[in-house]
């Protein structure tokens, strides 16, 4: 068959027809790859206070800086300076002595007062007849007597009017005229000078479970938390003396240094590996620390601070339950999608090189699909079953 071309007239053949730009300064510009399949939210995409950290570029590449997840306030959140001690209030031991030495001063006293009474015939006639003896006739009772009296009734009400009785667990703090004077932790019978005010107050150990406390997590979430202090009066002087009442002041310092520490960090990370407030060993340690540094002014001793109860307020509750939901859902898909890549690039591979499947692109793009299909609806029944 001849081919045969035409010409214009003159017999000058004519010029192929030129290509029509779309853009008249069309260019072409390299775009690395993996730049088409990042996944992460850029810093733009997120709140002010949620936008993670610059970690680390990708050398050589042209790429703009990698981020992570959020960030961890609590690491990087100043400490707040703890109250000032008063040095001059501190607990020391209090002007105390045994039981029996009031006892016998109010016995002696009281004996020396009856013996005053039957020298002077002051004593009634039944007394004598009760005891079988007759009492010396009553002779007045002049002002050396009356003074001694007197001083014999003072010693009594001040020898057995200052016994008490310590007991396990329990102290007195001592003052005079405003002044502290010392305490007491002694037990048992006691003599303590009458002259004293005695403020008793409980050193054992001691639990408080707090009231369902409304606070905010990092992301402003709003949270119901509870939480069980192990605690003991260390200082009994500051404790008595240092504030008004020291166990409303505990419990009032649980309530700030809960709602300080559960606002540094977020409730659930939601499929991010980022600390949360359910790591309760690390949470309960850092409260614990928290708020035995607020107390120890007060002389409060802090054991354990630890939350019990962490909740989602009842307003937010179910829409952060769905999003939970939601969240372990993706993850599972995730994987699920993972594992049927895997076996579809291991199948594909195998049909060819075994030459049951052509090497046409075609054929195994249309096999890909069918294999993706069956494997990911078996492997997310399968899911959805468990």
């Amino acid at each position: 068959m001849n081919t045969t071309t035409s010409e214009p007239e003159g017999g000058v053949p004519s010029d192929p027809p030129r290509r029509q730009m779309v853009i008249a300064s069309e260019t072409t510009t390299e775009i690395p790859v993996h730049l088409l399949f990042r996944d992460d939210a850029g810093p733009q995409t997120l709140p002010t206070g949620l936008r993670p950290a610059v970690i680390s570029r990708r050398q050589g590449t042209g790429e703009q800086p990698r981020v992570t997840g959020r960030g961890t306030p609590a690491a990087t959140a100043p400490e707040r300076p703890a109250p000032p001690v008063d040095p001059r209030l501190a607990e020391r031991p209090g002007p105390v002595l045994p039981g029996w030495t009031g006892l016998v001063a109010g016995g002696c006293s009281l004996a020396g007062i009856g013996a005053l009474l039957w020298g002077t015939g002051a004593v009634p006639g039944m007394v004598g007849r009760v005891l079988g003896v007759t009492p010396p006739p009553y002779q007045g009772i002049g002002i050396l007597v009356w003074c001694l009296l007197a001083l014999g009734v003072l010693l009594a009400l001040f020898g057995l009017g200052g016994l008490g009785l310590g007991r396990v667990g329990h102290a007195w703090v001592l003052t005079l005229c405003g002044d502290y004077r010392g305490s007491v932790r002694r037990t048992g019978l006691v003599w303590v000078s009458p002259l004293v005010l005695r403020q008793r107050i409980e050193v054992r150990l001691r639990h408080w479970r707090s009231e369902a406390m409304p606070v905010h997590d990092a992301e402003g979430t709003a949270l119901r938390v509870t939480v069980l202090v192990v605690w003991r009066v260390e200082d009994t002087a500051r404790a008595a003396l240092g504030v008004a009442n020291h166990e409303t002041y505990l419990a009032e310092q649980v309530e700030a240094a809960t709602a300080r520490v559960f606002s540094q960090l977020p409730a659930d990370g939601f499929g991010e590996a980022v600390p949360t407030l359910r790591d309760a060993e690390a949470v309960g340690a850092r409260l614990t620390r928290t708020l035995a540094a607020e107390c120890a002014p007060a002389g409060i001793e802090i054991f354990t601070a630890q939350p019990t109860v962490v909740d989602y307020a009842p307003e937010v509750a179910d829409s952060m339950r769905r999003r939970k939901v939601a969240a372990i859902d993706a993850r599972h898909r995730d994987s699920v999608l993972a594992a049927v890549v895997d076996a579809v690039d291991d199948t594909v591979g195998r049909l060819t090189e075994r030459g049951l499947v052509e090497a046409d692109d075609y054929e195994r793009k249309a096999l890909v699909k069918d294999l993706t299909i069956a494997f990911y609806t078996g492997r997310a029944g399968a899911a959805e079953g468990q």
